[in-house]
């Protein structure tokens, strides 16, 4: 039995839809454990670009079983467009997609406020994708949310939407002066997502455990990333869940003991969407670079991000807090053409040196990186797929990584096409032998 975490070590937008679904082939079954339609994998194969923002990736792999667990929340308007799109595209979407019972749900109300509420905040935003995530989230914790279990049985359902109107309505209406909403035509609506999405509605926890004691390999697919967590991450410019590993366990109702490896996926470089703190930062045209050649456009957003050198606290702490027992390695070569590479093995803040991730928000904002410069090189890694075949300086700058995080790399990503990858080993097999990145002297 292999079960495997797949997690982001950055702020989410590290190439974790490629991984997953290269490691899907090897996967039985492929979960969804947190998070909603915020987040943006993209896909590239031989028979084109996929875009997901709820399905995993695992669905493009025939044979495979999706799930969406119940630590995700689900828009049933955009969970159907996405649907409707894979199979535009050829993709069979049936009895091999499954959705949680215990999954919340996204209402309208919810996206209102989400942005009514940024709106509001003005230069204090957190930088939201409005699509009603946060406050979805906030209404599970106030045990007031709505699941997909309510969503197929009508009458739980029309009652759960009236209580809730009678607050929210008169939340919208009189802090945000925004419209409210009338139960017959969310209750309207939402019937015929639940007619269309109810033969997909299961308990993923039971389904999961069966798989487990079959004997069935299982890839827990994380969207955002470590520091995007919302108890671990740079607070409060998070999103609204657990997505660093430990979200899979209660994300899916499966035991900790279950897992057996946490694969940490980070780009080459860092990159960020939104409002917070962002030390490795690049405001010039180095960062320009980078995005331009990095195609740093949101998936679900549009927004480009911001893009900074490679930054090794950041990734220190990703791999304490999640476990990382490998990391996975993309981008690389964005970086063709360098001419020299810069690390923070570090930050300066008044003075001190710190060498691990501050957790006072105002400090980590404040800080200064302190760099280890490296030389870049020329030739190109594009669609590289053996690692003895790298320029030199690469295979330096990936073997410094391993050194900087006490963390071996298992993948080198070296283009957006899936075949455009190293495999040194793969997490989802205990059978490959390991090619350990040797260390090159300078």
């Amino acid at each position: 039995m292999a079960n495997l975490i797949v997690i982001g070590s950055q702020w989410g937008d590290e190439g974790k839809g490629k991984i997953v679904d290269i490691l899907s082939r090897d996967a039985d079954v492929v979960v969804r454990f947190q998070g909603g339609s915020n987040a943006g994998h993209t896909v590239v194969n031989r028979k084109g670009t996929y875009i997901f923002h709820l399905i995993p990736s695992g669905i493009l792999s025939r044979g495979k079983l999706c799930i969406l667990g119940g630590g995700v929340v689900i828009d049933p308007g955009a969970l159907i467009g996405e649907l409707d799109q894979l199979q535009a595209q050829g993709i069979k979407v049936g009895r091999n997609f499954m959705i949680s019972q215990r999954a919340h749900v996204i209402m309208p109300y919810h996206k209102a406020i989400d942005k009514a509420a940024e709106k509001a905040k003005g230069s204090r935003r957190i930088g939201t994708t409005g699509k009603g995530i946060g406050p979805a989230y906030v209404d599970k914790m106030a045990r007031i949310g709505i699941r997909m279990g309510d969503l197929l049985n009508p009458d739980v359902f029309r009652d759960k939407v009236e209580d809730n109107l009678v607050e929210i309505n008169n939340f919208l209406r009189h802090v945000y002066k925004a419209r409210g909403f009338t139960p017959d035509r969310i209750v309207e609506e939402y019937m015929k997502y639940a007619d269309r999405l109810r033969s997909h509605v299961a308990d993923d926890s039971l389904l999961l455990h069966k798989a487990t004691e079959n004997g069935r390999h299982v890839l827990f697919e994380g969207a955002q990333g470590t520091h995007l967590d919302v108890d671990l991450g740079t607070y409060p410019f998070v999103t609204s869940s657990s997505s660093c590993a430990g979200g899979a366990c209660t994300g899916t109702g499966i035991g900790p003991t279950k897992i057996d490896a946490v694969l940490g996926v980070t780009k080459a470089y860092s990159t960020r969407v939104g409002s917070g703190p962002f030390p490795t930062e690049l405001s010039d045209a180095v960062g320009e670079g980078l995005q331009e050649r990095g195609q740093e456009i949101g998936a679900t957003t549009g927004r480009a991000r911001r893009c900074g050198w490679l930054d090794a606290v950041v990734l220190r702490y990703a791999v304490r807090v999640n476990g990382c027992t490998s990391l996975a390695v993309t981008k690389l070569d964005v970086l063709d053409g360098s001419r020299q590479l810069k690390i923070a093995v570090g930050y300066r803040h008044k003075g001190k040196l710190y060498r691990d991730m501050p957790a006072d928000l105002q400090v980590l904002s404040e800080c200064e990186p302190v760099y280890e410069v490296m030389p870049g090189w020329t030739g190109s890694t594009t669609a590289v797929t053996s690692y003895k075949d790298l320029p030199q300086e690469a295979k330096r700058y990936l073997s410094r990584i391993e050194e900087l995080t006490a963390c071996p790399i298992d993948i080198v990503s070296t283009g957006s096409h899936r075949e455009h990858t190293i495999m040194l080993k793969n997490p989802m097999t205990a059978i490959r032998p390991r090619i350990r990145i040797p260390k090159v002297s300078a």
